[in-house]
């Protein structure tokens, strides 16, 4: 569309006016030294807003408004922040901006459902600095870190803290596999007793299948490195040195070392791993150990076979699960139900026993009764769950005593934890409060950032949350 304007242009008359002549301007659609009309200005904001440099330049030429994605950026830099007011009801949580190196802060007005700003780190000293500049919070919804409890009482000592549910359950969460972790050896079937004849062939072929795995896993370099870090720590554990002195003379994260300081040995770090994400030939063991049985033991011959069902993998997997069936002959028993792995014991037991299936549940309950330290926890993490939904704020005392008065190591630390952030804790068990909007924010910040590629300017992502929803 082209638009045909008649405007008057005026000249000044006055000698020492840098203006010597300038046009009219039309409301709406013109402004001076403008390349693009209030308007498209507009709608070139917004494609910036939402898809950022490279993306939004695609878009804006697609629909007729070339710009490059530097012009995008400086627009989005160029706007101005919102402004915040009193918040009431204020969430937190941290995010990252680099994983592992680099953190921010997300602030969500809770009353009114939009984020209110973005802090450079997650150090309790920001955090109480920007609740110093922003009075009126009365109540904080925040996780179980320290820093944002530190800064709430510093920036903000009259606010009620509110530990968010989801962050208990998911701290309740790690504890209770943690503890399925350590108890590894109780999900598994118990080896056939001299009666059994009938199955011995099985047991005999279980353990040689599971003494070949254990080989393999043991060279990995992880597992060497694993146990070279244990030795490590303990050492300077028993020398009286602390967890963070202990970070810094090795070059270790702070959460790496607290795991391994408080190990009772090396299998306890390891047993999550070892357990693993399954084998990728696990849907065809069966199908080989038959093969086998049949006397078709060519490993080549057997890997084009399986490949051609769809198997993914390596052919060295396949040889190093064939070994134990070779030395077996062709008496090899089928392939044993595995045991389920850690993780799945571990959703098990976190899920409502009406969500679970005919097949889970009696899988759990035979587990359980097979070991009695894991019924305790089942039955902890129900008390806990019923609290927790429930808004039972009264139960938090009595159902902590009710944990350290069994033989939980895991759940003790889980207790602990709950003890050091009491107030906090009770709150959240009892206030309708909630971190959810904190979550649906953290993804959100999420992909803005993938739409930056990973290289995210902090001033330019803060512009974009703020402004963008």
């Amino acid at each position: 569309m082209e638009i045909d304007l008649l405007v008057r242009r005026f000249r000044c008359l006055t000698a020492d006016c840098g203006r010597v002549t300038f046009t009219e301007q039309v409301v709406g659609l013109t402004s001076p030294r403008a390349r693009f009309t209030p308007l498209a200005d507009r709608m070139i904001e917004a494609i910036g807003l939402a898809l950022a440099g490279r993306a939004g330049a695609r878009l804006a030429d697609r629909m007729g408004l070339p710009a490059g994605r530097n012009t995008l950026l400086r627009r989005v830099r160029a706007l101005s922040d919102p402004q915040i007011g009193v918040v009431t009801v204020l969430g937190v949580d941290d995010f990252a901006l680099r994983r592992g190196r680099v953190y921010g802060t997300v602030l969500i007005d809770l009353d009114r459902h939009r984020p209110v700003d973005l802090l450079p780190d997650r150090e309790a000293g920001t955090f109480a600095g920007w609740l110093g500049e922003h009075p009126g919070t009365q109540v904080i919804c925040r996780d179980r870190a320290g820093a944002y409890a530190d800064g709430a009482r510093t920036g903000a000592p009259d606010a009620v803290q509110v530990a968010d549910r989801f962050h208990l359950w998911s701290n309740l969460a790690g504890y209770v596999e943690t503890t399925v972790a350590r108890h590894r050896s109780c999900l598994a079937q118990p080896p056939a007793t001299e009666g059994e004849i009938a199955d011995e062939p099985q047991a005999d072929l279980d353990s040689a299948v599971a003494a070949a795995r254990d080989a393999q896993f043991e060279q990995r370099a992880f597992v060497r490195h694993a146990r070279e870090r244990y030795t490590a720590i303990q050492e300077l554990k028993a020398a009286g040195v602390g967890i963070k002195p202990i970070a810094a003379r090795l070059g270790l994260a702070r959460g790496t070392v607290r795991k391994y300081y408080r190990a009772t040995s090396v299998e306890d770090v390891l047993a999550k791993t070892r357990d693993g994400r399954g084998s990728i030939l696990r849907p065809w063991e069966l199908y080989l150990t038959e093969r086998v049985n049949a006397g078709i033991t060519n490993g080549s011959q057997l890997f084009r076979e399986i490949r051609g069902q769809g198997y993914s993998g390596s052919k060295a997997v396949v040889l190093a699960y064939l070994r134990p069936l070779r030395a077996s002959g062709a008496n090899a028993a089928p392939a044993a139900r595995p045991a389920p792995k850690v993780r799945t014991v571990t959703r098990w037991i976190l899920t409502h026993p009406e969500h679970l299936n005919e097949q889970e549940t009696l899988a759990l309950k035979t587990i359980l009764t097979r070991c009695q330290d894991l019924q305790k926890t089942a039955g902890h993490v129900t008390a806990f769950a019923q609290m927790l939904t429930g808004r039972h704020g009264d139960r938090l005392n009595d159902w902590i005593a009710a944990v350290d008065a069994d033989d939980l190591p895991e759940l003790h630390r889980f207790t602990r934890g709950l003890l050091r952030d009491h107030d906090a804790v009770l709150n959240g068990l009892t206030l309708p409060h909630s971190s959810g909007q904190v979550e649906g924010a953290v993804n959100r910040i999420k992909m803005i950032e993938r739409q930056m590629y990973g290289r995210a300017n902090f001033d330019l992502l803060r512009k974009r949350v703020l402004l963008a929803t």
